[in-house]
């Protein structure tokens, strides 16, 4: 009687595993980065050129795809045209199962020129590993 109840145990125990959700199948899709945008001061959309020496907000939307919380770093790098790192700015955090944010780092550009804003989502400074495929954002001062 006991070898059999003890029998019962192991496969239920089996049976509970086997059925353990899956989270991402790869490490680039633990999040997602989406809708990448320049914006002012008050939050509102820049469509036009930016002006030198105008502070904007370089936001977009990041979605936690886990179904748990995971520790993330917002990260923006903007190039100038010859590809010349001009500004690096990050910020840190923790998203909850399934969480939708959207951060924003600060800049206000001191020359003309075309620039490029690569945005990243990692799961930290020292650990760099991807949460998602990276995107970017032109950005053009006048």
């Amino acid at each position: 009687m006991l070898s059999k109840a003890i029998g019962v145990l192991t496969i239920l125990l089996v049976f509970t595993i086997s059925f353990t959700p899956v989270f991402a199948s790869t490490e680039l899709q633990r999040a997602t980065i989406s809708d990448p945008r320049l914006e002012n001061f008050f939050g509102s959309q820049i469509v036009d050129n930016v002006n030198v020496n105008q502070q904007i907000q370089i936001s977009s939307d990041i979605t936690n795809l886990q179904e748990k919380s995971q520790a993330f770093v917002y990260l923006v790098q903007i190039k100038n045209k010859v590809g010349f790192v001009v500004s690096l700015g990050w910020i840190s955090g923790q998203l909850t199962p399934d969480q939708k944010l959207s951060p924003s780092l600060s800049w206000a550009p001191d020359k003309e020129g075309e620039f490029t804003a690569e945005i990243f989502v990692w799961e930290g400074l020292i650990n760099h590993s991807a949460l998602s495929e990276s995107t970017t954002l032109q950005i053009n001062v006048s």
